[in-house]
């Protein structure tokens, strides 16, 4: 207490004062402090996923509430960076730290959409349609334009009039597997959003 000035003495004593008086008046922070709050992710559902936005593929945590029992809606009540994932190891861009608005917008596509040729609007369509037309058109295509073999005879296998570009935020794993596919077709012109 060597460094005691006279005013900062003052100042002490005065808080001490104050703080005393109130409390003889009733304001004591005893009855809340000794409230006892529930955390508010105690009751979630965790689950671990992958950021949509850019090609860093940052990990994040995903909180929900919601037991899936019947006619309970469960909803997305927390987002933050998953702390154990190697990428980015908890942290969060301004982008992926504001998911949560992007989950609750309501003009989030959330079915697939199909506007027929010549149509001004878009339809939703069930996934299994949309998959399965785009299946079909594959084939078609494949099937009208693989090339077997050059005009001298050299074996080529490829398909010249498609390309494929990956999605970044997918895994390596996921990367090295869909890789493996478009080449299994015979693509050559294949890339990731990662390199774009």
């Amino acid at each position: 207490m060597a460094d005691m000035t006279r005013r900062r003495f003052l100042m002490v004593t005065g808080a001490s004062l104050a703080g005393s008086s109130l409390a003889l008046l009733g304001f004591s922070p005893t009855a809340a402090l000794a409230e006892v709050r529930e955390f508010k992710l105690a009751r979630t559902t965790e689950v671990r996923n992958t950021c949509p936005y850019c090609a860093v593929a940052c990990g994040i945590i995903m909180y929900g509430l919601g037991d899936d029992a019947k006619n309970a809606k469960s909803s997305i009540i927390h987002i933050e960076g998953d702390p154990d994932h190697p990428v980015n190891r908890g942290t969060l861009c301004p982008k992926g730290a504001g998911l949560i608005d992007f989950i609750h917008s309501p003009s989030r596509l959330q079915r697939p959409e199909y506007r027929a040729p010549g149509s001004d609007k878009w339809q939703p369509i069930s996934w299994d349609e949309a998959l399965g037309r785009i299946a079909k058109l594959m084939k078609e295509d494949r099937d009208a334009n693989f090339e077997a073999k050059t005009a001298d005879g050299t074996t080529v296998n490829r398909w010249l009039t498609i390309a494929m570009l990956a999605a970044s935020a997918a895994s390596n794993e996921v990367g090295y597997l869909t890789h493996k596919v478009m080449r299994s077709f015979g693509t050559l012109a294949f890339d990731n959003q990662a390199r774009v």
